[in-house]
């Protein structure tokens, strides 16, 4: 996939792509199917855009698989949508290894199960090795709850004397939060139409281009990821500045 500036010059490929996939409900609605049928098809969704940001040459891609939020939804949902977590993670990590791609979930993962937490630490020994893409999956993981996290480790710090209070400043709060270690999101993608970041890597989107697609996510295929991207290249990013 070739990216190219209005004038015809190579475009850079934005580093870091974090998605927030919206929508699987209303798919599974519109034809009148159970909710986890729209997660399932999802998945699928999932599958297409990571393959196509790997060829695209991204470096990391997030998705916002499962908010911190969302155990407020029916019980049948929820308890389908871990399943399919399991599943996912047993079946996609030939294909990670495959394609050279690290997996990574953050987020709070005591709250799942312990056979869930045990799948999740076997996903990610089997890729730790893969120095391809990072693929990072946020799973009952929200933005408020990264910086709260992030303080409590910074304030433990501060208190056994290994930081000085005079010594904090963004930059080193920065190194506490979730994905420290990797480059900051340069795009966010949101799909179904909805147009705000729903308590996503609050304070890691702080410069991020924001793209808003009206398609739903099990529609979302690998046109509308470069589309994206297009619109991701065709804006100048100043980063504060003129």
């Amino acid at each position: 996939m070739s990216l190219t500036t209005n004038n015809g010059e190579a475009s850079t490929v934005p580093q870091h792509v974090a998605i927030i996939m919206d929508g699987n409900n209303r798919w599974a609605k519109k034809k009148l199917l159970p909710s986890i049928a729209g997660h399932t098809a999802g998945a699928s969704a999932v599958r297409r855009t990571v393959e196509a940001a790997a060829r695209a040459g991204v470096k990391v891609v997030t998705l916002f698989a499962f908010s911190s939020e969302n155990w407020k939804r029916p019980k049948l949902e929820v308890d389908g949508l871990m399943n399919l977590f399991m599943r996912s993670l047993r079946k996609e990590v030939k294909r990670l290894n495959e394609y050279n791609i690290q997996l990574r979930v953050v987020g709070n993962k005591q709250g799942f199960s312990e056979k869930l937490q045990h799948q999740i630490m076997e996903a990610e020994q089997s890729t730790s090795r893969n120095d391809g893409m990072v693929l990072v999956i946020a799973a009952n993981y929200g933005g408020r709850w990264d910086i709260a996290e992030a303080m409590k480790g910074l304030a433990r710090d501060a208190i056994e004397g290994t930081v000085s209070v005079d010594d904090i400043d963004e930059l080193l709060l920065a190194k506490y939060m979730q994905l420290s270690d990797l480059p900051e999101p340069d795009l966010l993608i949101r799909t179904s139409g909805e147009e705000r970041v729903s308590n996503f890597l609050l304070w890691q989107l702080a410069y991020a281009e924001f793209v808003f697609l009206p398609v739903l996510w099990p529609d979302f295929s690998e046109q509308h990821f470069a589309e994206a991207l297009s619109i991701y290249q065709s804006r100048q990013r100043r980063y504060g500045g003129r």
